[in-house]
C-alpha cells in the first residue's frame, strides 16, 4: 500500500468499525482530528497511559464550540467523568454523535447529558438547568418554572416529579427531530 505511514493496525482498525459507526476512512479522518488537538505530542504519556486532550481543549474545538451542552458531551464521554479525553472516548463520542448511530444508541447519551446530578432521573433542578443551555440563560426564574412544570405535566407519567428514563425515552421516540440534531459532523 505505498508508503503511507499507517496509525493502527488491521486489527485495531477492525475492532474500532466493530465497536462503532464508522468505516476504517471515518476512523482515520477523527484520528486525523484527535492528532491536531494533541498538536502532535506523543501518543502515550511518560506513565505509559494514553494522552489526553483537555477538557478546555475538546469544548472549543470547531464542532463543539457553539453546543450549549459541550461541557456536559465531554464529561458524559469522558471515562472519569473529568471531560479530559483520550482517542477511544473521542472517537465514542464521534461516534454516537454520526448521523449513522441509531436512536437506541443516541437516547441513552442524551439522557446522561441532561442528568446533571447523575442520580438517573431528570429531575427539576436538571431540567432548569438544561432549560437554562437551551435558552443561554435567557429566561427569568418565573418563565423556568413555569416550563419546566409544562414539561413535567406532560411527560411525567407516573407523576413523582422527575422523569425515569423509560419516560425521557418514550419523549425522545415522538420527536422526530432528535436524530438530525444529535449529531456532530466530522
Amino acid at each position: 500500500m505505498g508508503n503511507k505511514e499507517s496509525s493502527f493496525t488491521e486489527v485495531q482498525l477492525e475492532a474500532y468499525q466493530d465497536c462503532t459507526f464508522f468505516n476504517r476512512k471515518d476512523i482515520l479522518r477523527v484520528f486525523k482530528r484527535f492528532k491536531t488537538l494533541v498538536n502532535m505530542a506523543p501518543m502515550t504519556s511518560n506513565f505509559g497511559s494514553p494522552v489526553k486532550i483537555a477538557l478546555k481543549t475538546v469544548e472549543n474545538m470547531t464542532e463543539l464550540r457553539e453546543n450549549p451542552f459541550r461541557r456536559r458531551i465531554c464529561q458524559v464521554f469522558s471515562v472519569d467523568g473529568t471531560g479530559d479525553m483520550a482517542f477511544d472516548e473521542f472517537l465514542d463520542m464521534f461516534s454516537v454523535f454520526s448521523e449513522t448511530a441509531p436512536r437506541e444508541i443516541k437516547t441513552p447519551y442524551a439522557f446522561k447529558i441532561y442528568d446533571y446530578d447523575g442520580d438517573n432521573f431528570l429531575g427539576r433542578s436538571d431540567l432548569e438547568k438544561t432549560l437554562q443551555a437551551l435558552t443561554r440563560a435567557s429566561l427569568a426564574p418565573e418563565e423556568i418554572k413555569f416550563v419546566v412544570d409544562k414539561v413535567l405535566e406532560e411527560t411525567d407519567l407516573d407523576d413523582d416529579g422527575m422523569l425515569s428514563y423509560i419516560e425521557f425515552e418514550h419523549v425522545i421516540s415522538r420527536a422526530p427531530d432528535f436524530l438530525t440534531t444529535f449529531h456532530i459532523r466530522i
